[in-house]
């Protein structure tokens, strides 16, 4: 082991570290002051404050070297506080100071010291003997969230690395030179016009308040910190939630966190007012000659009980049923199914996986036995090749967006398979543009190209799958040239991909609800997992397969046995072994009959086998498709119970209505989409009249009769581990900090890499499938409905958008629009920003139109955040084959000039002051 001198002291030295990192892993990291450096950031030394001295003995005087990006050297001596280092810091400090306000040199009334006040006031520098010079530049507030203030800034840097090297927006710069050097937000000078995302990493990183945030989320003075996970996607940010006499006052992203490392998106840093907005439902409502009347949560208990327990005895358990939620915890889920199972006694049970990445789960399963990621986010550095298909990450997971970007701007070959030219097409070394619903004929030509030029890993093959000859026959006798007129995609750019895909050693790839959403889904899932397994890209860093989850706990919700053929860790319950098994645990029998999917629940309401529907935190009024049909079946249920955070329109329908309390009042544990499960801690009381949705469960499991206890987290847990085996190591403890990735071993290790030697099935199977048009274009594509309709999301916005629109989020984007291309428009006769009409076989919505490049003609696309818009009217009624996933991404439509212009409501006004911290 090398060694190294340290003040008087002799030191191991870590491999490749820096004199600052080895100063900071042996004293802590307030040794050296720093003001342009950040552990996340490349080295930079700019501001020259972490000077110390290194010498060749004791007793020589030592150079003056910068600690931030100089290596350690074996045997060297480093004093790091000397009388003649102090004298040169202060020295910088002064020549700083002349320049910055002279009443910020002290932090003002209600704020926290920045780490620049800190640093002057160790140094005990109040003043400058240089002459005072004004800092150039101009104010910037125009943005929703982020502020800058040229006064505060000392040329760090760090702002515009951050805003480079994490969030690859490259928004900010220095302009001009020497006294004249200031920063500048874009050309034009503004955040908004110059790209920011407000993903807020520069406002973090200042050193000073030159940059700063609607909510002083760095300054503010506070009494307490809570660390918890986001809500919002399948990243699963650690974020610290900054709170004032039990109130929350802004939120950072926890900078030692290895999912997000102090980095986080708009939402998950500043959509966080819905949870004091006037909105809030806060006391349980029952409808009364059609009407919602407040009652007391014993009333709205007592009646629902009774009414389950007619229902059961009148009609049997089948004819009740319930819909879980990812945005619920692993706790909640848990005790979703479990009194859907021990207490009722169906497996009528589902949730919000069914119409995003139920095709995941099940495709995966059929190719290797486990429906889960394979691999880490983090090792994304290490992959020389990403495909990414179906995603747009950037928005829907921007904090692995910007890492893949970074991946790519690095260097590694990002390809992208995505029927709309999204943001990291900029980065990407080839973009296909295939027609929405031909995923499996753009597979087959992919996979055709890898075995014609041989990029297979033979060993592999043989030793750990079956079934490649028949895959291997069936991909070679596809006719090339009928799918190159089905996709769209040229067979020369199919073999480009190909080959980048098949020569890099090592390939990752990653996808989202443009695989799963449709007809195919399930199919192109398997074909997904057998060419990766075709090319030995498993079990190994920089590889795999790695869906990018649409919610922030899909993954949870589906390993907590929210599904109707499966329990709490994928075990089937027709097998009597199970349910044994389960018994044991809850001391009730449980069924084994097949339950119902969420489509299918419609179906049996209609039918009149379905008499009544629970329903925890999801709006499936505005998120599921065909909503004319949703609506039609929620009518013909005898009872509707939802849980919710607002009045949704699918609340609006319901018999009882129970307020539920958000992620940021409650604990339990979320799992991400790397199979990481993380705890979230209660940061603040549920609001008073609110119950925590697994408190709920309880009480109603209580007042049917079974021996359930109350809602503790840690307990819950305790339990699961008990039940799901790849939880067996996982404990409320074990769990603080960066979390654990199932599987857990009983002594509490993870895995960040599945596969490494074996599949759960004895050997991968290879499954092989032909191109099969969508019905939904089967039947209405033509001149009545001669375009194609796919959806998505926006980065400021989560799904339905209950939540992020009842925030300043609502500012930065107000409503759905719809994307076509200009050959497109021009025939239709738009113009940029038209109020047009968009029609399907299902129905009819009006929206304004953006012209743009970024969809092929014939090709449409918006987004569904907006419940005016309602663009899940339109949608149809085709499932995939397997997993019955609504395929929102294919949809006949028409457009044409709107009639008239329809001015939707005002926008929700989150709050009266618009001091979103006082709120």
């Amino acid at each position: 082991m090398k060694q190294a001198w340290l003040n008087g002291e002799l030191l191991d030295i870590g491999a490749t570290e820096t004199i600052y990192e080895f100063v900071t892993r042996h004293i802590d990291n307030t040794e050296i002051p720093v003001l342009c450096h950040d552990p996340v950031l490349e080295p930079f030394g700019a501001c020259r404050m972490c000077l110390v001295e290194v010498a060749n003995d004791a007793d020589s005087e030592g150079r003056l070297l910068a600690a931030c990006h100089t290596p350690v050297q074996e045997g060297k001596y480093i004093s790091t506080r000397t009388p003649r280092i102090k004298n040169v810091r202060s020295n910088i400090l002064e020549l700083m100071v002349a320049n910055y306000p002279t009443d910020k040199i002290q932090p003002e009334a209600g704020e926290v010291a920045s780490p620049f006040q800190k640093i002057l006031a160790e140094h005990e520098l109040a003043s400058s003997r240089y002459p005072h010079c004004d800092e150039p530049g101009e104010v910037e507030k125009s943005h929703t969230y982020i502020y800058f203030d040229p006064a505060e800034c000392i040329h760090c840097y760090r702002c515009i690395r951050a805003c480079d090297e994490v969030q690859g927006q490259f928004v900010l710069g220095m302009a001009n030179r020497g006294i004249k050097s200031h920063i500048i937000q874009g050309q034009a000078g503004s955040f908004s016009e110059a790209g920011c995302v407000a993903c807020g990493r520069c406002v973090q990183t200042c050193p000073t308040n030159a940059i700063s945030d609607r909510y002083r989320s760095k300054s503010i003075q506070h009494d307490s910190s809570v660390v918890t996970t986001c809500t919002y996607c399948g990243v699963g940010c650690q974020l610290e939630v900054k709170l004032e006499d039990a109130q929350i006052l802004a939120i950072s992203g926890v900078e030692d966190a290895e999912v997000n490392q102090g980095h986080t998106c708009v939402k998950g840093r500043y959509a966080f007012g819905f949870v004091y907005h006037p909105d809030r439902l806060t006391s349980p409502l029952i409808k009364k000659n059609g009407v919602h009347v407040e009652v007391s949560w014993d009333e709205a208990l007592d009646y629902i009980s009774s009414r389950l327990e007619k229902i059961i005895a009148e009609d049997g358990p089948d004819a009740i049923a319930g819909i879980s939620s990812a945005r619920c915890t692993n706790e909640e889920n848990y005790l979703m199914q479990k009194f859907m199972r021990a207490v009722i006694g169906t497996n009528n049970i589902d949730g919000c996986a069914r119409v995003c990445h139920a095709p995941t789960a099940y495709g995966m399963q059929q190719v290797y036995g486990t429906g889960a990621a394979t691999n880490s986010i983090d090792e994304i550095p290490q992959a020389d090749c990403i495909l990414l298909i179906g995603a747009n990450p950037t928005d829907a997971h921007p904090v692995t967006g910007a890492r893949i970007k970074q991946a790519a701007i690095a260097g590694a070959d990002l390809i992208i398979i995505d029927p709309r030219e999204i943001e990291l097409c900029k980065y990407a070394r080839l973009h296909l543009q295939p027609r929405p619903g031909t995923n499996v004929a753009l597979l087959n030509m992919i996979c055709y190209y890898l075995i014609k030029h041989q990029l297979i890993d033979a060993k592999f093959i043989e030793q750990r799958t079956e079934g490649y000859a028949e895959f291997r026959a069936s991909v070679l006798a596809q006719n090339l040239d009928e799918l190159e007129e089905l996709t769209g995609v040229s067979k020369s750019a199919t073999e480009e991909c190909a080959l980048i895909y098949g020569q890099a050693e090592n390939s990752m790839s990653f996808h989202g609800l443009g695989v799963t959403e449709h007809y195919q889904g399930s199919r192109t899932i398997m074909l997904i997992a057998s060419m990766v397994m075709m090319t030995g890209n498993l079990g190994r860093p920089g590889t795999g397969v790695n869906p990018l989850r649409g919610q922030n706990n899909v993954q949870g919700a589906a390993d907590m046995g929210v599904q109707p053929h499966q329990g709490p860790g994928y075990l089937e319950m027709s097998d009597p072994d199970v349910r044994q098994y389960y018994q044991q645990h809850w001391g009730v029998e449980v069924p084994g009959g097949p339950g119902l999917k969420i489509p299918e629940m419609f179906g049996c309401a209609r039918g009149g086998k379905l008499k009544a529907l629970w329903i925890m935190g999801e709006d499936i009024m505005q998120t599921d498709p065909n909503s004319c049909e949703v609506k039609l079946s929620l009518g013909m249920l005898d009872l509707l119970i939802v849980q919710e955070l607002f009045m949704t329109e699918t609340c609006e329908m319901a018999d009882v209505v129970l307020p539920a309390s958000s992620f940021l009042e409650k604990s339990g544990t979320f799992t991400n989409g790397e199979r990481r499960v993380q705890r979230v801690n209660r940061v603040i009381e549920p609001l008073p009249g609110t119950r925590p949705d697994g408190q709920i469960m309880c009480d109603i499991m209580q007042k049917m009769g079974y021996p359930q206890g109350d809602y503790i987290a840690p307990e819950i847990l305790a339990e699961i581990s008990q039940v799901v085996p790849f939880f067996e190591g996982i404990n409320w403890d074990n769990l603080k900090g960066n979390g654990k990735q199932w599987p857990v071993a009983a002594d509490g290790s993870d895995t960040q890499i599945l596969h490494q030697h074996s599949f759960k099935l004895p050997k991968g199977q290879f499954k092989h499938f032909d191109f099969q048009e969508s019905p939904e274009l089967e039947e209405h594509a033509g001149a009545a409905y001669p375009y194609i309709l796919t959806t998505g999301r926006v980065l400021e916005h989560y799904n339905c958008g209950s939540m992020t629109r009842r925030t300043p989020n609502r500012e930065l984007v107000e409503r759905d629009v719809l994307l076509i291309n200009p050959l497109d428009a021009h025939r239709e006769g738009f113009e940029d920003n038209d109020f047009i009409e968009l029609s399907s076989p299902k129905g009819t919505t009006h929206m304004h139109c953006k012209i743009t490049t970024e969809m092929k003609p014939g090709i449409l696309y918006t987004t569904f955040h907006y419940p005016e818009i309602a663009i899940n009217h339109l949608t149809s009624g085709v499932f995939d084959q397997e997993a019955m996933t609504p395929e929102y991404k294919v949809v006949a439509v028409a457009v044409r000039q709107a009639a008239l212009v329809i001015k939707y409501d005002e926008p929700l006004e989150p709050v009266a002051d618009d001091n979103w911290e006082n709120a």
